[in-house]
């Protein structure tokens, strides 16, 4: 853990630059090392295409980031790492939301019960 998982309106996707957006965020959570293991990182983006936003009349848009964790970390850390996670996000899309009609959301899942994990990819960067 941390999953972060971008859902996005096929409409985004020449101009969106999810990959670019994912790296984004994979680059913050290892800068903070001491809330993120950076061998628990993921990120990854589902494109979809069946979706009605508002009446259905426009070309709307939308971005919805969710981030998992795992249990553990402090109030004050999830809010900031929310709070700086989405200023990333409208940072990223800004040119986009400046010329189109566009949403932007995030939620926190925290996993109230053990999860299963077999990972070995935490050894490279012991």
């Amino acid at each position: 853990m941390p999953h972060f998982i971008v859902e996005y309106t096929d409409n985004l996707k020449q101009e969106g630059d999810i990959k670019a957006f994912l790296q984004k965020v994979n680059e913050y959570m290892m800068s903070r090392g001491d809330v993120f293991p950076t061998g628990g990182i993921r990120s990854r983006a589902i494109e979809l295409h069946d979706y009605v936003i508002a009446d259905g009349q426009e070309d709307d848009a939308f971005v919805h980031a969710t981030l998992k964790l795992g249990k553990g970390r402090s109030e004050e850390v999830k809010k900031l790492v929310c709070e700086e996670l989405f200023s990333l996000m409208k940072e990223h899309f800004a040119g986009l939301f400046d010329k189109r009609y566009l949403a932007l959301s995030m939620e926190l899942m925290e996993f109230a019960h053990g999860t299963y994990k077999h990972n070995n990819i935490h050894k490279r960067f012991k």
